[in-house]
């Protein structure tokens, strides 16, 4: 969430900057503005209303004492309509207040400096390419058709279980999948990050703090009868463990990781680029969150794209990273690169993690604050990425490594799954 003093002070840079984000903010800007002097004008005459009244109230007991009785009985009737305008400027403030807060909620955050302007991921920025392609010959199944041929994932099933986007993972599938997901959580703990494992959905309070609500209200799973809410990823209820919480400059960074199964309806989703693993409603992921200080956050980014790099190098898939545009840039973040792998199976890149920066937008949100050196109290920076998400990172295993004798499993993964080789 913008601040409003920043929107206030800068509200044309706002709406040049929301433009890249192809957002226009032209017309709600001015709107806040003037809540916001309502705002202040009626907090004003409140607080003079509650302190005459408090002035009446002194007044009405020193008359008492001095037997004024009947000019203590006018002061208590004067008294009791300063009640009655008290309420009635409270409860319009409490108006003005909420519907500048749901306006605010509106605002997108603002691009970082870098990110230039676009309409999707046709218009992302291709930044550099990392290994080899390979070149499998006549051995080049989709993985969907190797997930068959060797009965490591069932889709069929999974559809006659709940529906399309749930699979089944069976056998070497599943100790594959298994593996890789420790592999990711033991990387990143010698990374110097703390493992935690969260709960699957969270409350309302947690998703409008994240950015998830209001604007991906439609894409989340919603338990009605509680009103919880499935989780998209992890960074949710991660994030959330710092809620209304005040750091210390010395408590940076604050550094997590978390395996999660991740829940998305992913509406509107069809074609042959959604077939197998390409795009599911429920899927695996592990991601790494930080907490850390304004002037260190963008450092802190090129560290947490280093970790993924390092994933994607370490399990030898070639992969490119990718600078977002306006048009492609989430609504929370200010910058964000994604990493995409190579699948020689199907001849495509394959979106498995965004690292991004959010700067103090969800912070604002979820009043996490720091106390700085002076003592004061300044918003933190929150970051996070995928690192990584599973089912394209899996599509792309298999593919790769498809030989005559069948999938040949990384080696740095052997310790986990205990064999060598699918087949």
């Amino acid at each position: 969430m913008l601040q409003i003093n920043y929107i206030i002070e800068h509200q044309q840079d706002v709406i040049d900057r929301l433009k890249i984000k192809n957002f226009d903010a032209s017309e709600i800007l001015p709107k806040l503005a003037d809540l916001n002097i309502q705002r202040k004008s009626l907090k004003k005459d409140l607080d003079n209303t509650l302190a005459e009244a408090n002035k009446i109230a002194k007044s009405i007991g020193q008359l008492f004492k001095q037997g004024k009785r009947d000019d203590a009985d006018k002061m208590k009737s004067k008294s009791a309509a300063l009640k009655d305008l008290s309420k009635s400027l409270t409860e319009q403030m409490q108006a003005v207040e909420q519907e500048l807060q749901e306006n605010i909620l509106l605002l997108p955050n603002l691009p970082h400096k870098s990110v230039k302007p676009g309409k999707g991921e046709e218009d992302n920025e291709i930044l550099s390419n990392h290994g080899k392609i390979p070149d499998l010959g006549e051995y080049k199944l989709p993985h969907w058709e190797l997930a068959k041929k060797y009965d490591l994932i069932d889709f069929d099933l999974g559809v006659k279980l709940t529906g399309a986007g749930f699979p089944v993972y069976k056998g070497k599938g599943a100790k594959l999948q298994r593996a890789l997901i420790n592999f990711f959580l033991d990387t990143a703990i010698d990374n110097g990050y703390r493992e935690v494992l969260p709960p699957l959905m969270v409350n309302e309070d947690s998703a409008y703090a994240t950015g998830q609500l209001p604007d991906k209200e439609g894409q989340m799973y919603h338990m009605t009868v509680d009103n919880f809410y499935m989780i998209p990823t992890a960074e949710v209820p991660v994030t959330n463990m710092y809620r209304d919480v005040i750091l210390k400059e010395d408590d940076f960074p604050q550094k997590n990781v978390a395996y999660s199964a991740c829940f998305r309806r992913e509406a509107g989703s069809y074609g042959k680029h959604v077939r197998g693993l390409n795009r599911l409603h429920q899927f695996d992921k592990v991601e790494i969150v930080q907490i850390q200080h304004p002037e260190k956050s963008y450092a802190t980014l090129e560290e947490m794209k280093a970790h993924v790099a390092g994933l994607l190098e370490k399990l030898g898939l070639p992969y490119r990273v990718l600078r977002l545009c306006g048009g492609d840039v989430s609504f929370t973040s200010a910058l964000t690169f994604d990493y995409e792998v190579y699948s020689a199976g199907q001849e495509r890149w394959l979106e498995v993690s965004s690292v991004s920066n959010f700067e103090n937008f969800q912070a604002n949100r979820l009043k996490l604050r720091y106390k700085d050196s002076n003592g004061k109290t300044q918003l933190a920076h929150t970051l996070n990425g995928s690192a990584l998400a599973l089912p394209r990172i899996m599509a792309a295993l298999l593919e790769n490594n498809q030989t005559a004798e069948g999938i040949v499993v990384p080696e740095l993964l052997r310790p986990y799954t205990r064999f060598d080789i699918i087949n």
